[in-house]
């Protein structure tokens, strides 16, 4: 099984890295990291597109599921058949969110993998038709040393983090019920996992090589990004040309 994994995910991502390093990147390991996160992100970018609109879709449908627990609180047959048939009456799959996460976690993994193992200590597994350098260098922008931690790639990976989050937050739309302003237990785990979270990839990145904490950083960044073209062009389906300006005030927010 393990030799599976290196030779379908973790040889390619590696030859792919040391390929962009003798290349477009002109031996600037951070560069490198920069192309191929971008490249590992194209190639994923229709499931992550599915996975934003799901859990998109799923917030949108929270307000009306808290109203659901509230009227059937004491019926959780009936809560569970309204709830299914909400989600039918939406198309919404409840669990569409987590398969493309899945699918994308061996990819993430062999990244992992890659900077955690040190470069220089693979280069065998280069293809023969890829020149193999002698010896990797660490040292990116003049200044940066990728093989060992750093504090700052770490807080920027995690504001990052925390922007996502919090992007995909301020898209609930408020909803003028009678119960709406009570929040439920779901609507207060949101909350704290908002900040939770970009604390925990703090704490984790400072203890990573740079190289991983930098790819990070970046494969979170345009994932929010990729939210934002998700929600404009939404966005623009429903509103019209006043779409951008209310996505905009609501990021600001």
């Amino acid at each position: 099984m393990s030799n599976i994994f290196t030779v379908i995910f973790y040889q390619p991502i590696l030859n792919l890295l040391v390929f962009l390093y003798n290349t477009v990147s002109f031996q600037d390991l951070g560069i490198a990291i920069i192309l191929l996160t971008v490249l590992i992100k194209l190639i994923l970018w229709p499931l992550g597109q599915q996975s934003i609109k799901s859990q998109k879709a799923l917030q949108d449908l929270q307000p009306k599921i808290e109203e659901l627990k509230k009227k059937y609180a004491d019926n959780k047959v009936e809560l569970s058949r309204a709830t299914m048939d909400m989600y039918k009456e939406n198309k919404v799959n409840p669990f569409s969110s987590c398969l493309p996460l899945l699918i994308q976690l061996p990819f993430l993994f062999a990244v992992y993998r890659v900077f955690s193992d040190g470069l220089n200590n693979k280069l065998d597994l280069v293809y023969s038709f890829i020149s193999r350098p002698a010896v990797i260098n660490s040292l990116s922008f003049g200044f940066l040393d990728l093989s060992k931690p750093n504090i700052y790639l770490a807080v920027l990976a995690g504001v990052a983090q925390f922007l996502q989050a919090k992007m995909m937050m301020t898209k609930q739309p408020a909803v003028k019920t009678a119960g709406s302003k009570d929040e439920g237990m779901a609507a207060i785990m949101n909350k704290q996992m908002l900040y939770f979270m970009p604390a925990i990839t703090i704490f984790i990145g400072i203890s990573l090589p740079g190289g991983l904490t930098l790819y990070w950083f970046v494969i979170t960044a345009l994932t929010a990004l990729q939210q934002l073209f998700v929600f404009r062009k939404k966005g623009n389906k429903l509103d019209g040309t006043n779409s951008k300006t209310a996505i905009e005030g609501e990021i600001i927010k």
